[in-house]
């Protein structure tokens, strides 16, 4: 809920101020090889003549195993003047490169069966290091107040076909087809009426048409400076969450999950 911009351009823009996020998520911590994600967002709203825009770049690098993931996008959104707030249409255009570490791929234990049938080496497998870039684009439409927000967004729109290459230029039979994903979100702030508490639930569908996922959250807020709340996906895991404004216009907060699969 506090990063928007990762799942939808048209979110870039919203409100007056330069915004910079960014994020760090470790999974299944103690594990070799779990996956690590780190992300990355700046933009910023402008003007030109009597039209709004926002405008801005976001950075996304995945680690999973023998598999990484980097995608740098630039995302660009038009924002018009709508009843208490903003409705704005949103477009971003990137590259998506995907990496297949060969030369950690591990076969010596099959060899050891004595097996006829089990070898040390399968020339399908790249001997090294194997990569492949595309291109792509994303779209959403995105409309908040100061109370409440909701939009929709694609992303992947052009369902890269990534056919892996090693270094020395070899290709092989390794691709991935990267799926587009729906998202669709909204959140709204309730105050609590002669105190300085507020509610803010909020709620992300996100699907690729082969499986879907649901996230719901309920952060309470303390004078806008201090939040907690739970967060919860459905089937998959529940959250503890901690934010913190540290000093004026800066904040750090902290998720532990549990998961309950």
């Amino acid at each position: 809920m506090y990063m928007p911009t990762s799942f939808n351009p048209a979110a870039v823009g919203e409100g007056d101020l330069m915004k910079v996020s960014g994020l760090h998520r470790m999974q299944f911590t103690g594990i070799e090889g779990a996956p690590m994600s780190t992300y990355f967002n700046f933009h910023s709203a402008f003007v030109l003549g009597k039209t709004r825009h926002g405008a801005g770049v976001r950075f996304l690098n995945d680690s999973y195993g023998l598999w990484s993931n980097q995608s740098f996008f630039g995302q660009y959104a038009y924002r018009q003047k709508l009843g208490k707030g903003y409705l704005a249409i949103g477009l971003e255009a990137g590259l998506v490169n995907i990496k297949f570490s060969g030369d950690s791929v591990n076969l010596d234990d099959l060899e050891a069966t004595g097996s006829e049938y089990h070898i040390g080496s399968d020339p399908s497998i790249p001997a090294g290091e194997a990569s492949g870039m595309k291109f792509d684009l994303g779209a959403g439409v995105y409309y908040s107040t100061a109370r409440w927000y909701a939009g929709a967004s694609y992303s992947h729109i052009m369902r890269p076909k990534v056919e892996l290459m090693t270094q020395t230029g070899t290709e092989n039979e390794i691709y991935l087809r990267v799926l587009g994903t729906l998202y669709a979100m909204g959140g709204y702030k309730f105050r609590i009426k002669n105190t300085d508490f507020s509610l803010s639930p909020s709620a992300m569908l996100m699907t690729d048409f082969r499986s879907w996922n649901v996230d719901i959250a309920l952060m309470c807020g303390y004078k806008d400076r201090f939040r907690w709340g739970l967060n919860y996906r459905v089937m998959d895991g529940m959250g503890f969450l901690l934010v913190a404004e540290i000093v004026c216009g800066v904040d750090i907060g902290y998720i532990y999950e549990l998961p309950t699969s």
